[in-house]
């Protein structure tokens, strides 16, 4: 059995979404000391809605297709979707990832929540601070 399956190495070799989103109205930055990897996540939200998405990672093949599908899964839908979004679901996805894996697409969950987060900031929107509990950093408190 391979250990990446044709979906991950899909969205590998040919990333979707891929760049920074000069006008982003929402942004979450994330990254794994132990594996070094480094995602970035651009929102542009336009009536409630992410009407473009956009990523940069820097990392292995595995957190570029999280990064990727996870962008693809969020792009179009409304923003309440974001936060939905779970790091089960991309690897599903991707059809797997092995064990050893999973956390690209955990990080990519939580890129995505810091990104929905900075955009509630930005435009000054009420939010549960429950929902953000596991990515709110001390420095991001008010």
């Amino acid at each position: 059995m391979a250990l990446y399956s044709e979906k991950v190495m899909d969205h590998f070799r040919n990333p979707r979404n891929v760049g920074v989103l000069e006008d982003a109205n929402g942004v979450g930055e994330v990254g794994n000391a132990k594996c070094g990897d480094i995602m970035k996540i651009y929102l542009k939200v336009e009536d409630g809605v992410i009407a473009d998405v956009k990523f940069e990672t820097f990392g292995c093949g595995s957190a570029i297709a999280s990064s990727s599908m996870a962008t693809e899964l969020i792009k179009g839908k409304p923003l309440s979707d974001a936060l939905t979004l779970t790091n089960q679901a991309v690897t599903e996805a991707l059809d797997g990832l092995p064990a050893h894996k999973i956390h690209c697409s955990v990080l990519a969950e939580e890129a995505i929540k810091r990104a929905v987060l900075d955009y509630y900031k930005r435009e000054g929107i009420e939010y549960d601070k429950d929902l953000f509990k596991d990515v709110e950093c001390d420095h991001d408190a008010d």
